[in-house]
């Protein structure tokens, strides 16, 4: 953390100093923290009230383990010699606390280049790419896993220190005014609009929402800012209307993107290759990463990385080498009877169906050659709204299109894809199609009919629980 007295945190929250006579000039520099059990030396412990815990509860494990001061709505006297900042709302005092932390940082002029990025799909994918080419150039700090809201961007931005060149921020949004709210606490220089879909239909209530929501990001920009926007989308490409920032347009499209992918290509393991062509020149991408869709994600990251300074050699160098860094994304396991596990189960929606069933189907191999055994095992796609039977309806169709061998679908939720996948398959012995209650048959299903040769996809939403279903299929240790 950029150093700061306890003093100029608790002015920035709005709150009141508990504590000792001279608490005010202590230096929090250590872990800004929300768990007691990452708490560490010379930190602040922010005790958030959640679903399941009060944070409150676990204040004294948090200074056994080197937190200096906490962030609190009471005070705590059980916690003797623990100096608190004591707020209204700590939610919204940790956010001003960050804010406060990225000021201090760019107060003599060079603070870090903060990159936002949104979209229905992609994000966490996106950012940990940018993370790995940026992170050559200079001190890089992006979100854990799927930090992306009111309380995981606040971490984020509390994770930078003196020397951090690029803050990536990762911008999530479940309403009007939310990711608003996330860019005044982290005003970005860069921002990046991969797509709008259909992720949280339900509780946004149509994609116009989606898009007015996902627009609020550019909208933040500043005029010596720059706009990032998938061409390839119009939703998204018509953003420019809504920023004064500059922009900067990606996609495949010929005539409508300033960095632009050509000649798309899929290895056998479903990685793409394609050629970059921009304003500076063009290069060769080789990605690590599976999956079609990951084109769009590094065209976006080459654009943020040249309005960074990189030079173009080096990001396509250096998107050669980035690998999966956030786990259930993708995430290829090779077992050692030829089993290849795909776990893609963090999260899902109609779009992400749409691009995994895709990589599963390149990952079968060439139509004129040897084409090995896929199985799609599906779960619940959730806040999809009065639309959640047709969404998965249609991706019973599109795995039966694609020429999925296996489709199972796994809970009541999902079943409605099994039962298009049926309807399509009447008749084709090529496509078998099961629909299980719950992970625990789907996995004896799998130990029984898995083969060597055979890949198998795994997606689903979060709540579905298929991520671990995928690790207990890959060998890998489940812990939930």
């Amino acid at each position: 953390m950029v150093p700061m007295t306890l003093r100029a945190l608790g002015a920035a929250a709005g709150g009141r100093l508990v504590g000792p006579d001279g608490c005010g000039d202590l230096i929090i520099d250590g872990p800004v923290v929300t768990d007691s059990r990452a708490a560490g030396p010379g930190g602040l412990y922010v005790a958030r009230i959640g679903e399941h815990a009060d944070g409150h509860d676990f204040a004294a494990a948090a200074r056994a383990a080197g937190a200096v001061a906490a962030l609190t709505s009471r005070e705590l006297p059980d916690v003797p010699g623990l100096p608190c900042i004591v707020v209204e709302d700590v939610q919204v005092a940790f956010g001003r606390i960050a804010r406060a932390v990225l000021d201090a940082a760019g107060a003599n002029g060079t603070g870090p280049v903060v990159v936002g990025i949104t979209g229905s799909s992609g994000k966490t994918s996106t950012k940990d790419l940018l993370a790995q080419v940026l992170g050559w150039a200079g001190e890089t700090v992006a979100p854990v896993n799927s930090l992306n809201g009111e309380i995981g961007v606040p971490l984020t931005v509390c994770r930078i220190t003196p020397s951090t060149r690029f803050l990536i921020v990762e911008m999530g949004a479940r309403g009007i005014g939310h990711i608003r709210y996330l860019t005044e606490i982290a005003p970005p220089r860069i921002g990046v609009v991969l797509n709008v879909g259909t992720a949280h239909l339900g509780e946004f209530g149509g994609e116009d929402a989606i898009a007015q929501a996902k627009g609020e990001l550019v909208e933040a920009l500043s005029p010596t800012g720059v706009a990032i926007l998938n061409a390839d989308c119009g939703v998204v490409a018509e953003m420019a209307t809504r920023t004064t920032a500059r922009v900067c347009r990606v996609g495949e499209g010929e005539g409508a993107a300033d960095v632009r992918a050509t000649d798309v290509q899929l290895d056998p393991q479903g990685r793409p290759r394609f050629l970059v062509v921009t304003p500076v020149g063009t290069a060769d991408v080789d990605l690590a990463l599976h999956g079609r869709h990951q084109v769009g994600n590094a065209l976006a990251v080459i654009a943020v990385a040249l309005e960074c300074g990189l030079p173009l050699g080096a990001i396509a160098e250096s998107l050669h080498s980035a690998g999966p860094v956030s786990r259930w994304r993708m995430e290829v396991t090779e077992r050692a009877d030829g089993v290849t596990v795909v776990n893609d189960a963090y999260n899902a929606n109609p779009d992400s169906m749409t691009a995994a069933l895709a990589a599963l189907e390149a990952m079968s191999g060439p139509a004129d050659g040897h084409r090995r055994r896929t199985w799609a095992v599906l779960g619940e796609m959730l806040e999809l709204g009065p639309d959640t039977a047709a969404k998965h309806d249609a991706v019973g169709v599109d795995a039966c299109e694609r020429g999925i061998n296996v489709i199972v679908s796994v809970g009541q939720g999902a079943a409605p894809i099994a039962h298009a996948a049926r309807r399509m398959a009447s008749g084709d012995r090529s496509v078998t199609v099961y629909d299980v209650e719950d992970t625990d048959t789907a996995y004896a299903l799998l130990a029984e009919k898995l083969r060597p040769g055979d890949v198998v996809l795994f997606k689903s939403s979060n709540a579905a629980g298929l991520r671990w279903l995928g690790d207990r299929v890959a060998g890998r240790k489940v812990s939930t």
